[in-house]
């Protein structure tokens, strides 16, 4: 059994849905228990950056690896909550004049055009934060050693083994061009950290295995690599109105990409071997994985 694409994209399309209404009431105006207020204007540049569509593919992963590790779903939905926060904080640092300096995200103004520089740092700065406390939270039904586990991993994928230090290698990169193993670093650091950590915390909460855990975690791996290969690839191919964001500001900025290294066949044919080796890491858990086999096609094979 296959699941083809149109199925994909409807079971990506109802995953959504449910984390959009999770990450509603988590970013609801009342304050928690223990908290003083919740400021209007910052709630509301947090929400703009959230709530604002988006494929909600890494949250995805949560849900689909944890599924097939058989954990908790709503620990799941949990956890893949936290993890959009981290990833909605990382988007809007990103597009900071500081940074990218990019006025377009998911078709909308980014948060520092919306609100203000300063507002859109305090709103990244306060998801952060949230996604830990969303995590080890009583409402996250999984046991404490679970958590504990899960902060390590998201930590250590977030910061400066990750996603923020391969966001660093990518500001360095703008005044000195990486080799070829250097962009592979970059890029597995800055996108890849939080789609393998997506995958490893399906297993965490399922408590898998040691083989299923490492196998998963690879998994997450090779659909990383994909990921930012088929985005790298798209910079070149596509345009802002169809991507939603900026297009072709590596070309610009003068950044090295293996597309631009190899060319676009050879990104193509790269990303074939990726969705090849994803797929065959899930052979031993059968029809079970076939989502997840469909999610690598996807990564590879999408328009924006």
């Amino acid at each position: 059994m296959t699941v083809d694409s149109v199925e994909f994209t409807q079971r990506l399309s109802e995953r959504a849905i449910e984390v959009e209404a999770a990450l509603e009431q988590i970013l609801d105006p009342t304050p928690q228990a223990d908290e003083i207020a919740r400021p209007a204007h910052l709630l509301a540049a947090m929400r703009h950056g959230v709530l604002n569509g988006g494929k909600r593919l890494r949250p995805f992963l949560v849900l689909e690896t944890a599924a097939l590790a058989g954990a908790d779903p709503q620990a799941a939905l949990r956890v893949a909550a936290a993890l959009e926060c981290v990833h909605c904080y990382s988007l809007i640092h990103d597009d900071l004049p500081a940074m990218d300096n990019d006025d377009l995200r998911r078709g909308m103004p980014t948060v520092h055009v919306a609100f203000d520089d300063a507002t859109a740092i305090l709103a990244g700065d306060t998801l952060l934060t949230l996604a830990f406390e969303i995590i080890t939270a009583p409402q996250t039904p999984t046991d404490d050693a679970n958590k504990a586990a899960l902060v390590l991993a998201l930590a250590r994928a977030a910061g400066i083994g990750g996603m923020a230090g391969g966001q660093a290698l990518d500001l360095e990169a703008e005044k000195t061009t990486p080799n070829e193993a250097g962009i592979i670093t970059l890029q597995a650091m800055k996108t890849g950290a939080l789609i393998r950590f997506a995958c490893e915390a399906g297993a965490i909460l399922g408590n898998a295995s040691k083989q299923d855990h490492e196998i998963l975690i690879r998994f997450g791996e090779a659909i990383g690599l994909a990921f930012q290969l088929a985005d790298d690839l798209l910079d070149v191919t596509s345009d802002s109105e169809h991507m939603g964001k900026a297009t072709g500001k590596d070309a610009e900025q003068g950044k090295a990409t293996l597309v631009g290294l190899h060319g676009q066949d050879w990104a193509r044919r790269q990303l074939a071997g990726l969705v090849d080796e994803a797929t065959g890491l899930l052979d031993r858990f059968g029809d079970r994985a076939q989502t997840l086999c469909a999610a690598a096609r996807f990564i590879a094979d999408r328009d924006r």
